[in-house]
């Protein structure tokens, strides 16, 4: 086979790789291969949907959630003086720690909790849909491997 063209021949973009054996970039080898690809990806979108959509799963999101939250927010962060302050420096120090941890910590780490908890359930539905795509790639490349 000559790959090269002749010198008045112009070659194709179509014909850049004209070996048979290999699919071109936007085609799988088999319709119903790339059938199963579809159905499949439509199965992980569905998932994902239910997973963020769906009452009772949004009803253990947000209860996951709320005990990791309490529980970040549970532990004790110290923090330590060089030099010993003195009372009303410390006082104030108490009470910006005190409306930190009260007022402006609990939002954000529920809302980066939430994020969290919603990307590990994203992954696992990823991780399902890989697992099915290389159970379907293995099938169906073990008869065209006994042929």
């Amino acid at each position: 086979m000559n790959i090269r063209p002749s010198v008045g021949e112009r070659r194709s973009p179509n014909r850049i790789n004209s070996d048979s054996r290999w699919p071109r970039p936007g085609e799988l080898r088999s319709p119903t291969l790339q059938q199963k690809f579809k159905e499949l990806l439509h199965e992980y979108k569905k998932e994902v949907f239910h997973a963020t959509h769906d009452p009772a799963s949004v009803e253990q999101i947000t209860s996951e959630c709320l005990h990791i939250t309490e529980d970040v927010l549970h532990q004790k962060y110290r923090y330590h003086f060089h030099k010993l302050p003195d009372a009303p420096r410390a006082e104030i120090i108490n009470m910006i720690n005190n409306y930190t941890r009260e007022a402006i910590l609990p939002p954000l780490v529920d809302s980066l909790v939430r994020r969290q908890v919603m990307q590990d359930k994203k992954i696992e539905a990823l991780v399902h849909l890989v697992e099915q795509l290389f159970e379907s790639l293995s099938s169906t490349a073990q008869p065209a491997a006994s042929d």
